[in-house]
């Protein structure tokens, strides 16, 4: 049972920030085309995780993001784990309604995509969480959105070109071109994305200090 409310919120948002950053990695293999733009399906469950790390990064500080920024890289490397163990054990020939390809074809991403997947998670998260206790020591508890929006800003510049560069660029994947317009549009994408978040921010920090605040009353 957990002893305090605030407890209470941060194995939620803990909860919130684990599973869609582990989401993000396990489907990040796949490349959708946007006009003529190529990017990685890992995005779409990364805003979530935005919104998160902020919301974390306000009430449990800079500590807090990155011990469960440690752990969430953990689970995550655990989480290829277990894949790689799944796909070396075969499937049941005539009974699985999934054939040893198909399992290979969706899960079987390269240790490219591994190693590039968990380096961009650690080095996004540890840029955020600095660029947001530059802004939030400087602004207090005001302009909410500059830190986090700045920091998303920031982060996710690196947390693009790296996950695509060591994972699709470096073992020839794709061409330079595409790795470079791939990025950008990723991290347009991302960027859009977080400052359409921001009134989400502003509601998550009212509930979330109306809900702490019931408890001291």
């Amino acid at each position: 049972m957990f002893t305090t409310k605030k407890e209470l919120v941060f194995v939620i948002l803990a909860g919130i920030f684990i599973t869609n950053a582990v989401t993000a990695e396990l489907i990040g293999g796949k490349l959708i085309q946007i006009g003529p733009f190529v990017m990685s399906i890992g995005i779409l469950p990364w805003p979530i995780v935005f919104l998160t790390t902020d919301l974390i990064n306000e009430y449990f500080g800079e500590k807090g993001v990155k011990k469960l920024s440690l752990i969430t890289a953990g689970l995550i490397a655990y989480s290829f784990l277990i894949l790689l163990l799944a796909i070396s054990i075969p499937a049941a020939k005539g009974i699985s309604p999934v054939t040893d390809a198909q399992f290979i074809a969706v899960f079987g991403q390269s240790m490219w995509i591994i190693v590039g997947s968990i380096i961009a998670f650690l080095v996004s998260q540890l840029i955020d969480v600095t660029v947001f206790w530059f802004f939030k020591k400087r602004t207090g508890d005001n302009k909410i959105w500059l830190r986090a929006t700045g920091s998303t800003i920031i982060s996710q510049l690196f947390d693009s070109f790296i996950v695509l560069g060591i994972a699709f660029w470096l073992p020839g994947k794709i061409n330079f071109d595409t790795f470079l317009t791939s990025a950008l549009t990723g991290y347009t994408f991302k960027l859009g994305i977080a400052i359409l978040l921001t009134p989400l921010i502003y509601l998550g920090h009212y509930i979330i200090k109306n809900y702490l605040a019931s408890e001291k009353r």
